[in-house]
């Protein structure tokens, strides 16, 4: 099944979930900011997006700027920034089986639906 990972005050990420039911899709909502992906989920996400752990996260968040920003993080550090954080993690992610998008812009859903 497909999944969404959903922030509902995101414009891009209600975008997602609106265009998932446009197209007649059957996805489960995960509210990431309330049920935080573990340190092996965020991993695997990484890995099926196919992208470093610092191009999933949100540069102009605040958190990042005043605790992050100009710092050489590792992988890992950058993983643990998100799990700590989770508003830094970029949104929506969606995915499908072993395919994943960030959903930015809203159209690159469809390319794994």
């Amino acid at each position: 099944m497909i999944q969404i990972f959903h922030n509902p005050r995101c414009t891009k990420s209600r975008q997602g979930v609106a265009l998932l039911e446009e197209n007649n899709k059957e996805f489960e909502i995960i509210k990431y900011l309330d049920n935080v992906p573990s340190e092996k989920e965020l991993s695997e996400i990484i890995m099926l997006l196919n992208i470093k752990p610092i191009e999933l996260i949100r540069k102009t968040e605040k958190i990042w700027k005043e605790n992050y920003k100009g710092k050489e993080l590792s992988d890992q550090e950058t993983i643990k920034a998100m799990i700590e954080n989770p508003k830094l993690i970029e949104r929506p992610i969606i995915i499908n089986g072993k395919k994943a998008v960030i959903g930015r812009p809203t159209e690159k859903i469809l390319e794994i639906i």
